[in-house]
């Protein structure tokens, strides 16, 4: 095979993608990914407009369309705008994203209020549901359709702590099981995309506070001495959409280098 074909099975050129949370953090590396492979990108943002300009501009300066569209993903009228909104701009939506979270406090479940696990519900679970539900009627007529939820290797790890992120990113993995096999007949692929440590902000933050350090200076104890990128979800979110991606769907892909299951098996 030669390059250009192998470019060609590798190319989103001709794709629309919707991108929730598309503006910052491991959303902002999907995006860039996405567009890089030359899809067309609709970056759903709650806040932060300066962050979504920056990425619709890096994207434009790639030569590739982008757009910035502010929402609250938990408002379902407003998710179904967003998606209208990208099928009159673009004429169709073929790639869905549901990126957009929110981590919760670090207290045990018996300290948490129920308002908390409520709100983590809404926005991880209901929010890729309200998404998932606009898209889908577009994707259907389409000849292919790929929806990727961004989950965590928490739902593995089940750390002390973590319960109301936990819980929302295990009910988000179960919907998306469920839809892979309902949605097999329309020929639109699911999957799940679940990142151990990724240096963003957040991730930052979470080192920083848990062991006191900057990130960097745990390179060393790291999987190919390095953190997980945004780009490295964002490269995978890509192949996947792509033709030789294309006889994947109903899985759960973990992004840590290989060491963080690896040591919860030892």
């Amino acid at each position: 095979m030669s390059n250009v074909q192998k470019e060609k099975r590798l190319s989103l050129v001709g794709r629309v993608a919707i991108v929730t949370g598309g503006n910052r953090g491991i959303g902002s590396g999907i995006s860039l990914a996405l567009a890089k492979a030359g899809a067309s990108v609709v970056i759903c943002y709650r806040r932060d407009e300066a962050a979504a300009k920056d990425i619709t501009a890096k994207i434009e300066g790639m030569g590739k369309k982008a757009i910035a569209l502010q929402a609250d993903i938990t408002d379902c009228d407003k998710v179904k705008e967003i998606a209208a909104k990208t099928v009159d701009t673009f004429g169709k939506v073929d790639i869905l994203v549901n990126n957009a979270g929110i981590a919760s406090r670090g207290k045990n479940i018996l300290d948490t209020e129920a308002k908390e696990f409520h709100k983590l519900m809404e926005v991880h679970f209901f929010g890729a549901l309200h998404f998932t539900q606009a898209v889908l009627p577009h994707m259907r007529k389409q000849g292919r359709g790929d929806i990727h939820f961004i989950s965590s290797l928490e739902t593995i790890a089940c750390l002390p702590g973590h319960g109301p992120y936990v819980m929302a990113k295990a009910a988000l993995e179960g919907m998306a099981k469920v839809l892979a096999k309902e949605e097999l007949q329309n020929n639109i692929r699911v999957n799940i995309i679940a990142p151990g440590l990724v240096e963003t902000e957040m991730g930052r933050r979470l080192v920083k506070a848990n062991v006191g350090r900057d990130i960097k200076e745990l390179y060393p104890t790291m999987p190919f001495r390095r953190a997980c990128q945004p780009s490295d979800i964002g490269n995978l979110c890509a192949f996947l959409c792509s033709e030789d991606g294309g006889y994947i769907s109903g899985h759960v892909i973990y992004v840590d280098g290989g060491g963080t299951i690896g040591q919860m098996l030892v």
